[in-house]
């Protein structure tokens, strides 16, 4: 069986990254959507990648980003890995010179499968929930048997993931990845020391 890897999103403070890698995080998430409570700038995410140890992967989260943007940011910033997640296109995502993981917003009745399909060149696709307007970070958990377990991309598991539920989402869902937000936060944008390390040993536990 298969370790399950394990991203923490929504990164803003230099000892909540620490604190996720000392914990066991493969990968941190780093929001750059003004909407979101959780964005940073430019200028905070250099200054948490410059401290991070080796082997930890740093992800970019974009919404439906300006191209001309993106690339200038891209040109200051040493992300190893894109994750758009609003309407973008294949199209969209493709040109960066970095690998990306595309979002797919899960609501009953989808075909996760045919969704995914056009993103062939996505290194994997992670499932959140459909809530609305709300392009992630809702907090809420979509219906995990929707989950096709033959997707020919690595799956990444989000939306609304606690430290309660991940074991049991693991062990139903098998993804390659799991992905946390609100889920080990003390506020917004503010993580919980307890709620991490609790998250990333039930992983571990998988």
């Amino acid at each position: 069986m298969s370790v399950v890897r394990s991203k923490i999103c929504g990164i803003t403070r230099i000892e909540d990254a620490l604190l996720a890698v000392a914990a066991g995080a493969d990968a941190l998430g780093f929001v750059f959507y003004s909407k979101s409570p959780r964005a940073v700038s430019v200028e905070q995410a250099q200054a948490i990648i410059a401290v991070l140890p080796p082997f930890v992967t740093t992800v970019g989260l974009f919404v439906n980003a300006n191209r001309r943007e993106l690339t200038a940011l891209l040109d200051g910033l040493p992300l190893d890995l894109l994750q758009f997640h609003g309407d973008e296109t294949p199209a969209d995502c493709a040109g960066y010179q970095r690998p990306y993981i595309k979002a797919l917003r899960v609501k009953p009745g989808d075909d996760i499968a045919q969704l995914a399909a056009p993103y062939e060149q996505a290194s994997g696709i992670l499932l959140d929930t459909f809530v609305p307007g709300v392009p992630g970070g809702t907090g809420a958990a979509f219906d995990w048997s929707l989950v096709p377990h033959n997707l020919s991309k690595p799956v990444i598991l989000a939306g609304g993931l606690t430290p309660q539920n991940v074991f049991t989402a693991i062990e139903q869902v098998r993804p390659y990845a799991v992905d946390v937000s609100g889920g080990v936060e003390a506020s917004k944008g503010i993580k919980d020391a307890g709620k991490l390390e609790a998250f990333l040993r039930e992983v571990r536990r998988a």
